[in-house]
């Protein structure tokens, strides 16, 4: 009787044990999940992008005449006073090489003029002795009409005939001098370079710096030949920065000047406070990294930072620039992680008792994090973040942090 009472005490525990193992398997478990709690507080909206620092007003200086730039007098990121350092030096040009026919039209050229003022000295002997001669006939017929023995009319013929023969001899001379010009013009020509033949007594011109402010750039820092207008030097104020970012037109239409905005991995510590100054009025085509055609638009920014917090930046830094293009002070919001589309509606899954329910909401602005709650959910809800697929409608839910 004993053994029997003690099988079926065994029997009964192994029954409730495998009752037990069954309810178990097939009992619903809970879904471990991370949650977020519904909250309200401040919300900014931000269009971000890379830029770039720019010196506010850069003056470049360029060459006034054509001719050779000396070996630059300054380098890179010296300090110049306006009107008083000189920031580049300009010689005269060396003549240039002579091809084989350039050098025999010049030399014949010099044969040519120096025939024409041999010719010209013919001409000057010709017309002295032709001014002598009148000069001789006007004395004589002058001495005859003081006696009476000539007419008027006679010593006037005589004395135009003296006028024309002086006319003649300042002809003359004047076209010895043209031949004598063309003879020296003629062999300038062929003067060759570091020859020191035709060299002017006035060497350079010197070019004053036209501001106060550091050298940004040197074209050259090696003597070379320059054209009219070509650059030199670039000046600026290496203090008087201002950003540059280029936005895509369709966030452009969002933003007004004077929107703020945060400067950041920029190299030093802290964030800077920056404002839009400017919004150019055109946009350009600009081919982003993957190859993409797209619209860009040129914001200028000012630096609302104390200089001394952005003292290490110079012209052309980058900088990562986030715009505020709207901002909330109170805003019941949630993580954008806990957003999922369910046909053309946004969904949440709110936990209520431990269980899921989806629940459609409304949301406005948006960020990279969270999302403008207007309707569907109120502030204290607690909603499902990253929610997996084994998440649905009225699933039994255990909040991961408790497990």
């Amino acid at each position: 009787m004993a053994v029997s009472i003690k099988k079926i005490a065994l029997w009964t525990v192994g029954a409730a044990a495998i009752g037990a193992g069954f309810y178990y398997t097939f009992q619903e478990q809970p879904v471990p999940i991370d949650v977020a709690q519904i909250t309200s507080g401040p919300m900014e909206v931000t269009i971000d992008a890379d830029g770039v620092t720019r010196i506010r007003n850069v003056f470049e200086v360029s060459a006034p005449v054509s001719g050779t730039a000396l070996r630059s007098p300054v380098d890179v990121g010296d300090f110049v006073l306006a009107g008083e350092t000189v920031v580049a030096i300009i010689e005269p040009s060396q003549p240039v090489f002579l091809d084989s026919r350039s050098r025999l039209q010049a030399e014949a050229g010099v044969k040519e003029a120096e025939a024409a003022l041999r010719l010209s000295e013919l001409n000057i002997a010709a017309a002295e002795a032709s001014y002598n001669y009148a000069n001789d006939q006007y004395t004589r017929a002058k001495s005859l009409s003081d006696s009476g023995t000539l007419s008027p009319n006679a010593l006037e013929e005589v004395e135009l005939l003296q006028e024309q023969a002086r006319t003649a001899l300042v002809s003359a001379l004047s076209e010895r001098s043209l031949r004598l010009s063309s003879l020296e013009r003629i062999k300038a020509m062929l003067i060759e370079p570091d020859t020191g033949e035709g060299a002017v007594d006035a060497c350079c011109i010197e070019i004053l710096a036209p501001i106060d402010g550091s050298i940004l750039t040197v074209t050259s820092p090696s003597e070379r030949a320059v054209m009219a207008g070509g650059p030199l030097v670039s000046i600026g104020l290496v203090d008087d920065l201002e950003l540059v970012v280029d936005l895509l037109s369709t966030d452009v239409v969002n933003l007004a000047e004077g929107a703020s905005a945060y400067v950041e991995r920029w190299g030093g510590a802290g964030t800077l406070v920056a404002e839009v100054a400017r919004i150019e009025p055109s946009a350009f085509t600009k081919i982003s990294a993957l190859g993409i055609a797209e619209q860009r638009v040129r914001v200028v920014l000012d630096i609302n930072s104390s200089e001394e917090e952005y003292a290490a930046l110079g012209d052309g830094f980058r900088v990562f620039v986030r715009v505020i293009e709207w901002r909330s002070d109170d805003v019941v919001q949630l993580p954008i992680s806990a957003l999922f589309r369910d046909g053309d509606s946004w969904m949440v899954f709110k936990v209520e008792d431990g269980m899921a329910n989806s629940v459609p909401v409304e949301i406005g602005n948006r960020n990279a994090s969270v999302a403008e709650v207007l309707g569907g959910i109120t502030d204290g809800d607690t909603v499902i973040t990253h929610p997996s697929d084994r998440i649905s409608n009225g699933v039994l839910t255990v909040n991961r942090d408790d497990l």
